[in-house]
């Protein structure tokens, strides 16, 4: 089957249908495709600063989390 030939059978159970949680879920799915990456809108600095934190941990340069709150309590 083609795409077009998919789209026009979508289209029809979409119009066959009274169920409201189907649509909504149909209609969620496309309000999550048109969403961007949150990538995408962080600062070229913001992400320079993930992508440090990312290799520190690569590393291992990690602290423990229990060791860390010891002190800072």
């Amino acid at each position: 089957m083609n795409i077009q030939t998919e789209k026009i059978e979508i289209v029809k159970m979409i119009l066959e249908t009274d169920n409201e949680r189907i649509l909504k879920s149909i209609k969620n799915i496309f309000k999550k495709e048109g969403r961007t990456d949150f990538w995408n809108s962080l600062t070229p600095e913001q992400k320079k600063e993930i992508e440090l934190g990312i290799e520190e941990i690569d590393q291992g340069e990690t602290d423990d989390y229990d060791e860390f709150m010891k002190n800072h309590r």
